[in-house]
């Protein structure tokens, strides 16, 4: 017996010094910092190995630090930008984006995020023709193929993908390919080899030191990249795997993905270029041949936003907030996991209290459960608001798009939840130009046919088993 009183003595003075560590030490947001405490306290022992997986933030300051040289091509561009913007004499090439001039202005200053004017925009709803065109361009390559996905399946497609990716290494290109420990982890070790063997390079991000577990399972890149000869560039959502082509569980799979060729791409490539070296030994050098003269180029301005645990800034937040308060008619937003912070909820409400038209879409059907319970806690705050609330129910809506007005939006890897926005690493691509994103807006409106709104009398007549996890859920939201 005495044994056992030992034990929870033990486990009371972890909780406690655990607690004090998260009180004092980390100092997360409030909401955070709660929800980690109840975990502690109805979870003893238990709570601590999830704290463990889940919650560790000390060592933030020493996973990532970015060398000095390193996005050094790009600050006399930035720079200079930041000096037009100041002085007002910078030219926007769509005038209607004198109006975003401050959201310009923020992202150089916050991210570096050099604003391009030069590009062309292919828009992606679904896996088989984003990679249709993937796979023609990795064909195409002659110099080098720089691929970073968050998860890379052992099927059809992903052995397609590494299979060619292998014809071109033996070709001679270089190929790098970068996927993320956690995301990934159950790809077999034999999966690259024939891409190894052709003298391609394959690295993990963050992958674990010891065996069966990892204790980062926060600091995921998150982001999905690929970058041919310098020249085109994907950003989006779509991971490498058969699910992402419709072929999974969750049925067809909407997803919005984007193809860019410009200067844009060179930003594309120099998110890859840091992400590679704090992976790697193989280092890469920062070359003119990654990063040529566009030999494709268009009038869409462009400037590629990253964020993640190696910032305090919320890059990629600021960017969703400056958006929404800068809207005057109408704000878009599709995002598969809905778990906003007071500061996001607050920007909704006094959008649409100010005459906006707020249209949220999000699925009608789960892929991760406790996820999907707590963004439906978040509804009947927007129904209350009078924002209007849809439920996707062809298949699985997976897009993260935010579309304002209909002259500006932002597509990525990040969405709307404290996850993407404070733990992972995320890469989003605002795009600004009335043509590109109109065709976002019609894309919002298609999917529109394929909802159902819900209604504040339908939100307010759930079942109470259905409120009672809600509501525990939302407790949970901040830590999931």
């Amino acid at each position: 017996m005495e044994w056992l009183q030992q034990s929870f003595s033990f486990v009371f003075i972890v909780n406690l010094v655990l607690a004090g560590f998260l009180i004092f030490l980390e100092r997360r947001n409030v909401a955070a910092t709660w929800a980690w405490l109840m975990v502690l306290l109805f979870l003893p022992g238990v709570g601590f190995l999830i704290y463990m997986l889940f919650g560790q933030r000390l060592v933030r300051r020493k996973l990532y630090k970015l060398e000095e040289g390193e996005f050094s091509r790009f600050i006399a561009f930035v720079k200079r930008q930041r000096r037009q913007l100041e002085h007002g004499t910078m030219r926007f090439r769509d005038p209607a984006m004198e109006d975003y001039s401050d959201m310009v202005h923020m992202n150089l200053v916050n991210d570096a995020a050099w604003y391009t004017q030069n590009n062309e925009v292919q828009l992606f709803a679904e896996g088989d023709s984003k990679f249709a065109a993937l796979l023609r361009d990795i064909r195409q390559a002659r110099d080098h193929i720089h691929l970073l996905y968050f998860i890379i399946k052992n099927d059809e497609l992903g052995r397609t993908i590494v299979s060619e990716l292998a014809a071109k290494a033996a070709d001679g290109v270089e190929v790098r390919l970068l996927y993320d420990a956690i995301g990934s982890s159950r790809l077999p070790k034999r999966f690259f080899a024939p891409l190894l063997r052709a003298g391609g390079q394959v690295e993990a991000f963050f992958p674990t030191r010891f065996p069966f577990i990892n204790f980062r399972l926060n600091f995921r890149n998150h982001r999905k990249l690929a970058i041919i000869d310098g020249q085109s560039g994907y950003i989006g959502w779509f991971n490498i795997g058969r699910e992402y082509v419709g072929k999974g569980r969750m049925g067809f799979w909407r997803d919005t993905h984007l193809r860019l060729t410009g200067n844009a791409v060179h930003m594309l490539q120099a998110r890859f270029f840091l992400d590679w070296n704090l992976s790697s030994s193989k280092r890469m050098e920062e070359l003119r041949r990654y990063f040529p003269p566009p030999s494709v180029t268009g009038k869409v301005g462009v400037q590629i936003v990253s964020s993640g645990p190696n910032s305090e800034k919320q890059q990629i937040k600021h960017v969703y907030l400056r958006m929404i308060y800068k809207a005057q008619k109408q704000i878009l937003l599709q995002t598969p996991y809905f778990i906003p912070d007071d500061s996001m909820l607050t920007a909704l409400k006094s959008a649409v209290m100010s005459g906006v038209d707020v249209r949220v879409m999000i699925p009608a059907k789960p892929d991760h459960k406790m996820v999907y319970f707590a963004s439906y806690s978040y509804l009947g705050s927007l129904l209350s608001s009078g924002i209007r609330c849809y439920l996707y129910e062809k298949g699985f809506l997976h897009a993260k798009m935010m579309v304002v007005d209909g002259e500006i939006a932002s597509v990525g890897s990040a969405n709307l939840d404290i996850r993407s926005l404070e733990i992972n690493f995320e890469c989003n691509a605002i795009l600004y130009d009335t043509a590109t994103v109109s065709r976002l807006v019609e894309l919002f409106e298609t999917d529109l046919a394929h909802c159902r709104e819900m209604t504040l009398a339908e939100y307010e007549s759930r079942p109470i088993p259905a409120k009672l996890t809600e509501s525990l859920m939302r407790l949970l939201s901040p830590i999931l």
